[in-house]
């Protein structure tokens, strides 16, 4: 991205939304190899039940990681200096989740340019599952 592109981005501008295909058991097990966290809870559907859960939930890293997509497909990745995020709500077993950012902030530091992006993620009945921030600096 370049000099006039920055100064075209406003304060309140969204970012292009990220739609993660549905949560599924396959894709459960293949995140807890990549990350290491083999909690049962995300895996095991007795585990959750014995739990007080009906099934399944999917790792908050994993919801956190379809937000950092949607802030990778827009930007380089190395672009992500700052990424805070707190999580609200539990994902389940075929949820879609969507995730959305909106430029709220734009400073200029040691003669960087850098960008604050608001991040929602959301389930496709509305219910918010993370939210927080990432600070970008501008190629």
């Amino acid at each position: 991205m370049n000099e006039e592109l920055y100064e075209e981005i406003q304060v309140g501008f969204h970012l292009p939304a990220f739609q993660a295909p549905p949560v599924s058991r396959q894709a459960l097990a293949i995140y807890c190899g990549a990350s290491g966290d083999h909690n049962p809870i995300h895996v095991d559907i007795d585990f959750a039940k014995s739990a007080g859960l009906d099934d399944v939930i999917a790792h908050g890293m994993l919801v956190m990681a379809y937000a950092g997509r949607m802030l990778t497909n827009w930007m380089p990745q190395s672009s992500i200096k700052n990424f805070d995020i707190r999580f609200l709500n539990m994902t389940e077993i075929g949820e879609k989740i969507c995730s959305n950012g909106v430029v709220r902030e734009k400073f200029i530091e040691a003669n960087q340019k850098f960008l604050v992006v608001e991040v929602l993620a959301k389930g496709q009945d509305g219910l918010s599952k993370l939210s927080g921030s990432a600070t970008l600096s501008f190629p």
